[in-house]
C-alpha cells in the first residue's frame, strides 16, 4: 500500500544507501540499481525540491576482497619471479588445470547427492536450491573448459617465443586458486586488501559518472566504524539474540 512521505525535519532527508562490496568490477546490476536511485534522487531534489543528503557506504572488508587481493598479489608474484622459466610455468598451469577439474568434479557430485536427498525428503525448497547450484557447477565447468582451451592456445602460441605473460593471463583463474591454498597464509599486509578495495571504489565511482549518475554527498566505508561495528554486535550477543 502507499504511505504518504513525511520528512523527520522538514524539508530535510537524510538518505543512505548500501553501496557495492568493491572486490571486483561493477557490473550491469550495479548500473540498474544506483540508476534507480540516481532517478529517484533527482525527482526529490529536482521536482518536489526536498534538501536531500544522499550517502553511500561501501564495503572495503569482506571474504571476497581478501580472497580476491591475496589471490593477485600471488599471480603478480609469480609473473615477477624470473626463477619460475617458461616450462615450469607451463607445468604450474597444468597442475593448477587438473586440480580445478577435480574440484569441480568433486562439487557438482556432492550437489547431485544433495539434490537426490531433497527430492527424497520431498524438499522442495532444498529441490529448488540445489538446481540452482548444480546450473552454477555446469557453467563454472563450461568456464573450466574455455579456461583449458585458454591454456592450451598460450602454451602452444608461446611454445617459440617463451612469452610467460601470455600463458599467466590464460591460466590465471586456476593459478589463482591453486597459489591461494598453497601460499594464501603467506599474505597478511593488510594494505594488499585496502589497495584492492580502494581501486575497484574508484573504478565503481568512475563507472557511476560515465552513467551520468550524481556522486553521493557523503562517501564512507566499513573500515572507518569498525569500533561502533564490534560494540553493536556486542551488545546483540549480550542479549541473547
Amino acid at each position: 500500500r502507499k504511505e504518504p512521505f513525511v520528512p523527520a525535519s522538514k524539508r530535510a532527508v537524510r538518505w543512505y544507501t548500501c553501496g557495492p562490496t568493491v572486490y571486483d568490477s561493477a557490473h550491469v546490476g550495479h548500473a540498474r540499481t544506483y540508476l534507480s536511485f540516481d532517478i529517484m534522487r533527482r525527482v526529490m531534489t529536482d521536482y518536489f525540491h526536498y534538501n536531500v543528503l544522499y550517502q553511500i557506504n561501501t564495503t572495503d572488508i569482506d571474504d571476497k576482497i581478501i580472497l580476491r587481493a591475496r589471490q593477485n598479489m600471488l599471480v603478480k608474484n609469480l609473473e615477477d619471479d624470473a626463477s619460475v622459466d617458461f616450462g615450469a610455468l607451463s607445468a604450474l598451469a597444468d597442475k593448477a588445470l587438473a586440480e580445478a577439474r577435480t574440484k569441480a568434479v568433486e562439487k557438482k557430485d556432492k550437489i547431485r547427492k544433495e539434490l537426490d536427498e531433497a527430492v527424497a525428503r520431498s524438499d522442495s525448497r532444498s529441490v529448488t536450491e540445489q538446481k540452482d547450484l548444480l546450473s552454477q557447477a555446469a557453467l563454472k565447468e563450461r568456464n573450466l573448459e574455455n579456461d583449458a582451451r585458454a591454456i592450451a592456445a598460450a602454451q602452444a602460441d608461446a611454445a617459440a617465443s617463451k612469452d610467460r605473460s601470455k600463458l599467466i593471463a590464460a591460466a590465471k583463474s586456476v593459478l589463482a586458486d591453486m597459489l591461494d591454498r598453497e601460499k594464501g597464509h603467506t599474505i597478511t599486509d593488510h594494505s594488499v586488501f585496502n589497495a584492492h578495495a580502494r581501486y575497484y571504489e574508484r573504478e565503481f565511482m568512475e563507472d557511476m559518472d560515465a552513467l551520468g549518475i550524481r556522486p553521493p554527498d557523503v562517501l564512507t566505508r566499513v573500515t572507518e566504524y569498525i569500533p561502533q561495528i564490534i560494540d553493536f554486535i556486542q551488545k546483540i550477543i549480550a542479549k541473547g539474540m
